[in-house]
């Protein structure tokens, strides 16, 4: 065992398909100290890393004016058997720093097709994202974080399913409507979505054609001119929606007001809900130093920006997974001072673990990183 332990430990921090998978790059990195593996491996192909996983620009495609899906070729050590509805973690180096964000896989989960999609939309306050539908070039090495999320179908499926989404909560969804289609199931699906315009649409010849079939009915809102779904007049677009087992995507007001509706019928059992954005309170902390004692990099960031985006900034490999306080991804202990929880508003101090995705600094604080 003392062995084995010994073997695996350069590449403990990695997540591999396959746990097995370690003990190899454990042992090529042994082999090849002082250097690394990734010193040898990226001359003969950059996706062959033994302490991270990367994955390869290979196109970008333009789904609409702002909107465009990410096709990447994944390296060594991914897994594929993700499920529908599920994100993964994309880092990408730009100017000299890496970016993270998380995104909605768009693809279904193949084990023998090593590429996966994502589509993202360029948000005028996302670097990141402007930087993949708009920037980023096809060959370029990323780094990716494994599959993860809650946000998924049982399979089978339920026989009646009610999907609301908004914008480019889409994502999630049609991957599960690929899914469904791939497997071969046919439950009853209505799909409520909303977009200003037509234009605005991802994936609106899919789901038109879609559409076609006697098992799903595609409810589209224009926004510009129809105005927001009211989701209290739920009944009047889908009679039997309390019966139907529903999954929800899209902006937060949109989400909030789904909740409080399925809160109102006693129904919030049946519904399950993806966030791309934490709702911030507005007792935010007063800003502060924050200091990343491993790293020796120290920042003045204000009340609104979390420890992860401040560590990021300063090109520390945080970890993440969510960024909106779900995963636990992200957690650490608090080694000194005080921060506040973006979303109730709570104060964390010394010896406590905290979210660094949801959490800012009250003060003054310093995190082992």
């Amino acid at each position: 065992m003392d062995l084995l332990k010994w073997s695996k430990h350069p590449a403990k921090d990695v997540e591999a398909a396959r746990p097995q998978i370690n003990i190899v790059r454990g042992l090529i990195a042994r082999a090849t100290t002082p250097l690394l593996p990734d010193d040898y491996l990226h001359l003969l192909n950059p996706l062959w890393s033994a302490r991270e996983l990367r994955g390869r620009i290979v196109s970008v495609t333009k789904e609409t004016a702002d909107t465009a899906t990410v096709e990447i070729e994944t390296g060594w050590g991914f897994s594929h058997t993700y499920a529908p509805g599920q994100y993964v973690g994309i880092g990408l180096q730009v100017e000299g720093r890496w970016h993270w964000r998380s995104y909605s896989l768009t693809s279904i989960g193949e084990s023998r097709r090593k590429r996966i999609t994502v589509t993202v939309k360029a948000n005028p306050d996302g670097f990141l994202s402007t930087h993949l539908v708009d920037g980023v070039q096809p060959g370029a090495v990323i780094r990716l974080a494994p599959p993860q999320g809650d946000f998924i179908l049982p399979n089978p499926a339920p026989e009646k399913l009610l999907f609301i989404t908004a914008g480019s909560g889409i994502t999630p969804v049609i991957s599960m409507l690929r899914g469904l289609r791939a497997r071969g199931d046919h439950p009853d699906i209505v799909h409520v979505h909303s977009a200003p315009t037509r234009d605005d649409v991802i994936f609106l010849d899919e789901l038109e054609e879609l559409s076609a079939s006697e098992h799903y009915v595609l409810d589209l809102q224009l926004t510009r001119e129809m105005g927001k779904v009211d989701m209290a007049d739920l009944g009047n677009r889908v009679p039997d929606w309390r019966e139907r087992s529903a999954w929800a995507c899209g902006p937060v007001a949109m989400l909030d007001q789904v909740e409080a509706v399925w809160a109102e019928n006693g129904i919030e059992d049946t519904l399950h809900i993806e966030r791309f954005a934490i709702a911030r309170t507005d007792k935010g902390g007063e800003g502060g130093t924050v200091t990343f004692a491993r790293s020796d990099k120290t920042a003045e960031i204000d009340g609104a920006t979390t420890l992860l985006e401040a560590g990021e900034k300063l090109g520390i490999q945080m970890p993440f997974g969510c960024r909106m306080g779900i995963c636990q991804t992200c957690v650490v202990p608090l080694s000194e001072g005080y921060v506040r929880d973006l979303r109730s508003g709570d104060e964390h101090r010394e010896g406590d673990r905290i979210q660094t995705c949801i959490s800012t600094v009250s003060g003054r604080c310093t995190l082992d990183l």
